[in-house]
C-alpha cells in the first residue's frame, strides 16, 4: 500500500494505550516506511576525524567518562606533578613577605623537572599502553580504519592526545610555578623577560613530553597487554639511565654514552633552553648542546618511524 505522500504504508493493529502517530478512523496504526536518508549534517573529514580521536584519547587516559576506579591513577599520577609545585608558591609567597633568604631554596625551572620524574614515568607508562593496546586487544583499529582515518592518521590522533595529556605533567606545574612567581614580584622582569621565560617552558615542556609519547607508542605498538607494555616502558627508562651511571662511573666508558640515557637526556636539554648551568650529571657538561639535541631528535624520529613501521604491517579487519 502507498501512502499519499509516496511512502510506503504497511496496516497494524493500534497497540494499546498508544497515543501519537497516524491513525485511520477504524483505529488502525500504519507505519510509513521513508526509505534510506542520508546524512545532512557537517562533513567535517580527515582533519575532523583526527581532532575527534584526539580529544577521545585524552578523556580515556583521564578517566572521563569511566569508572571510579580509572581515574585513581591518572589523578594520583597529577598529584605527584602538581603538589611540588603547590608547595613551592607556598614558599614563594612566605619569602616574599618574610625573609627573601628562604627564596635559595627553590627550585629554577629547569631544575623542577627533577622533583616531578616521577609523575612524568607514571604517566608515559600508563597513558599510552591505555589507548594503543585496548584497541588491538578489543579489535577496535579495524572499527577506527572503516572511517576517514588511515594508519597514520590514526597514529596522528593518538600521538596528540598522548601529548596533551603528558603535558598536563610537564608543562602544566611550570606554568603554575611562574605564574606565583610573575604575582610575587620575584618573577622574570619586564614583559620581555615573562615572555621569555614563557617561551622557553612551553618548549622545554614539550621537549620532555614528546620523545616521552614517541616512545611509550613505540613500545605500546609491539603488545597488546596494557600491564606488559607499562612495565617495558618503566624498565626502558630507568635502565637507561641506570646504565648510563654505571658505565661511566664505574667501567670509566665515554661521557657520549648519556646520549643513551632517556630519563636525563630530554632534562638535561630542559637546562641548556633555560641557559642554566647546572647539569643533571656531571659528565653531561663536556657534551655541547647541538649534539643533545641531534641525540633528542634521533630518538625521537626513530621510535615514531618504529610506531608507523609497526602498524603499517598490522593485519586489521574492518
Amino acid at each position: 500500500m502507498t501512502g499519499p505522500d509516496g511512502a510506503r504504508a504497511y496496516d497494524a493493529p493500534a497497540p494499546v494505550g498508544l497515543q501519537s502517530g497516524r491513525a485511520d478512523a477504524a483505529g488502525t496504526a500504519r507505519i510509513l516506511d521513508r526509505g534510506y536518508r542520508s546524512y545532512d549534517g557537517p562533513r567535517l573529514g580527515p582533519t575532523g576525524a583526527v581532532r575527534a580521536l584526539a580529544v577521545q584519547t585524552m578523556q580515556r587516559a583521564l578517566g572521563l567518562h569511566r569508572s571510579a576506579g580509572s581515574k585513581v591513577l591518572p589523578l594520583l599520577s597529577l598529584g605527584l606533578a602538581y603538589i611540588p609545585a603547590i608547595v613551592f608558591v607556598g614558599i614563594s609567597v612566605f619569602a616574599s613577605q618574610r625573609d627573601g633568604r628562604i627564596r635559595t631554596f627553590l627550585p629554577s625551572y629547569g631544575e623542577y623537572y627533577g622533583f616531578v620524574s616521577a609523575a612524568i614515568i607514571v604517566f608515559v607508562a600508563f597513558v599510552a599502553p591505555e589507548v594503543l593496546c585496548t584497541d588491538r586487544r578489543h579489535g577496535m583499529l579495524g572499527l577506527y580504519l572503516a572511517s576517514p582515518l588511515t594508519r597514520t592518521t590514526y597514529l596522528l590522533g593518538k600521538a596528540l592526545g598522548v601529548l596533551a595529556v603528558l603535558a598536563l605533567v610537564t608543562l602544566g606545574p611550570v606554568l603554575l610555578f611562574l605564574i606565583a612567581n610573575i604575582l610575587n614580584g620575584t618573577g622574570p622582569e619586564g614583559v620581555g623577560g615573562v615572555l621569555t621565560t614563557l617561551g622557553r617552558a612551553v618548549l622545554a615542556g614539550l621537549a620532555v613530553a614528546v620523545v616521552q609519547t614517541a616512545l611509550s607508542l613505540a613500545i605500546a605498538s609491539v603488545t597488546t597487554r596494557r600491564a606488559v607494555a607499562a612495565a617495558a616502558v618503566i624498565l626502558v627508562i630507568m635502565s637507561t639511565s641506570v646504565f648510563d651511571g654505571v658505565l661511566v662511573r664505574q667501567a670509566g666508558a665515554s661521557n657520549l654514552v648519556f646520549l643513551t640515557d632517556l630519563l636525563q637526556l630530554p632534562l638535561e636539554l630542559v637546562r641548556r633552553i633555560y641557559g642554566e648551568q647546572g647539569h643533571v650529571r656531571p659528565w653531561a657538561r663536556t657534551i655541547d648542546t647541538s649534539t643533545i639535541a641531534a641525540a633528542y631528535l634521533a630518538w625521537t624520529i626513530a621510535f615514531g618511524g618504529f610506531v608507523v613501521a609497526r602498524y603499517r604491517r598490522l593485519q586489521v579487519t574492518k
